[in-house]
């Protein structure tokens, strides 16, 4: 299997999802995905996006972008049969509103670039590489703080005229050493962060 170079995380990727459930949107996949040409394509990492969310459980939540890198998606026979993407933690980037002269964008920024969270001083890159695909899923090795475990894109699209391909990755932040605990007992920020990524096929 050929590899991408990239994440994305994290996330994570503005996605479109959609169904296979009905005969109509399961038609509208197969045509979408036979549009794609055979080989290997490079992803425009420009056109790219993967976006995050953090919650703190009942209280508030932070949303955010993360830039992917460079990389690649392999396709035979119309789909999606291999690639590996990245992305650069250094670009954490909040888009909520949630912030005060106490709280600002930078010092979230900072907390969680420290080892608290992704400690990007030694691990600057996650990535995520494609092993199985199964359906609408595409399963694969996703890397942080240099741990692998196993996860799943879920809900894949391909847009074959827009020329992307987009999914929601959730992952378990505890599991890859991303282990901080709210100081306050009562507060308790979730182990879970979706990431919605949308890649961008080169032209």
């Amino acid at each position: 299997m050929k590899q991408i170079k990239t994440l994305a995380l994290v996330a994570v990727l503005a996605a479109a999802t959609w169904s296979c459930t009905s005969t109509a949107e399961t038609t509208e996949e197969s045509t979408a995905t036979m549009a794609l040409p055979d080989g290997e394509m490079a992803i425009n990492s420009d056109g790219s996006t993967v976006e995050w969310k953090g919650e703190v459980l009942g209280m508030k939540s932070h949303t955010g972008t993360v830039k992917l890198t460079e990389g690649n998606l392999t396709v035979k026979g119309g789909a999606i049969t291999g690639g590996k993407f990245s992305v650069d933690l250094s670009t954490i980037t909040p888009t909520d509103s949630t912030y005060d002269a106490d709280n600002t964008r930078e010092k979230l920024v900072g907390h969680l670039s420290s080892p608290d969270f992704f400690n990007v001083a030694e691990f600057p890159t996650a990535t995520f590489e494609i092993t199985e695909v199964m359906g609408t899923d595409l399963k694969g090795n996703l890397t942080i703080r240099g741990i692998s475990h196993e996860e799943t894109v879920k809900n894949v699209a391909i847009d074959a005229e827009a020329g992307t391909v987009s999914g929601i990755l959730t992952f378990d932040r505890s599991k890859y050493d991303v282990s901080f605990k709210m100081p306050v007992a009562d507060l308790v920020l979730s182990n879970d962060i979706p990431l919605n990524v949308t890649i961008a096929i080169a032209k």
